[in-house]
């Protein structure tokens, strides 16, 4: 790190509803104070602000008069500010969403960092995803960013699958705009599909802390599936679980997290995170230490 990045500091926040509970903060904190300068990371929560999608524009024009470097951006406000920036990433373009807003001398440049997250992730964790199929279980939000990455990462196919096949097929259409025919196709027979892919990655919400659950049945997953999912609140949701213990290999949404910080990080800072301190930092938080394809107690050796 140069001697004028040591004098610096960084103003960065995040914006989105129901926030408290990020650790976008501490991450991010952590990491700067580790590199040897200052990073202020805020969070701006608008269901305890009252500010709805509409008021985007105030929050991004008061962030780049306040002089802050940055935002990371959640929901319901990453559809929103892909209008509102001055220029947009071609990834972020591709996603048609925008997590992080990068501001420079009054400009804002919106960028997509949850598809770096988890193509990172998948190939640290997971890496015998490459060359092999997957089957992408949810077409939400987090559907096209999740594909993106997994397709960039190097899995050769995506099987998507979703409850509504017009949400399936919308995902299926912007993954082939991004990077061409032929690599993802709607496929709605979760069982069939898993019987013709390597590995499942789990982008639906049923798991988390507020919708407990399987998002599937646990008994279509065969020991040779590898398990990647998005989720991390809780760090080990039941699928995690489950998969783990027929003997799958398996990813958590901690590593994605992980990964998607250290992206966002660069961005605002302009130097790349130590992601191995990163990923310490996130088992000091939450108790669990991520290790390749487990995760454990972080007071285990």
């Amino acid at each position: 790190m140069t001697s004028q990045q040591h004098r610096r500091s960084f103003a960065i926040g995040l914006l989105g509803e129901h926030i408290g509970s990020s650790l976008a903060a501490p991450l991010q904190e952590g990491e700067g104070a580790a590199a040897g300068y200052s990073l202020a990371y805020r969070l701006v929560d608008a269901a305890e602000l009252g500010l709805g999608p509409d008021d985007a524009v105030d929050v991004l024009r008061w962030a780049v008069r306040l002089g802050f470097d940055g935002l990371n951006v959640t929901h319901p406000f990453k559809n929103v500010v892909l209008d509102l920036v001055d220029e947009v990433s071609p990834e972020a373009a591709a996603m048609g969403a925008v997590n992080t807003i990068v501001i420079r001398n009054g400009r804002t440049t919106g960028h997509n960092t949850d598809w770096v997250g988890f193509a990172s992730a998948l190939s640290t964790t997971l890496p015998q995803a490459a060359g092999q199929d997957a089957l992408l279980l949810g077409a939400g939000g987090a559907g096209v960013a999740v594909g993106f990455g997994a397709l960039r990462a190097g899995v050769r196919r995506l099987l998507v699958s979703d409850t509504s096949p017009e949400r399936a097929q919308a995902v299926v259409d912007r993954l082939e705009a991004a990077v061409g025919p032929g690599r993802a196709r709607v496929h709605l027979d979760v069982a069939s599909a898993l019987g013709q892919v390597g590995g499942l990655i789990q982008a639906t919400p049923v798991g988390m802390t507020s919708s407990p659950g399987m998002p599937l049945d646990p008994a279509l997953l065969q020991p040779g599936h590898w398990v990647a999912e998005i989720i991390y609140f809780p760090l080990e949701t039941e699928l995690v679980h489950a998969a783990r213990a027929i003997g799958c290999a398996t990813m958590t949404g901690g590593a994605m997290a992980i990964h998607q910080h250290a992206a966002a990080y660069e961005l605002f800072t302009g130097e790349a995170a130590d992601v191995p301190r990163m990923t310490e930092h996130f088992a000091r938080l939450t108790g669990l230490r991520v290790l390749g394809p487990e995760t454990v107690p972080a007071s285990a050796s």
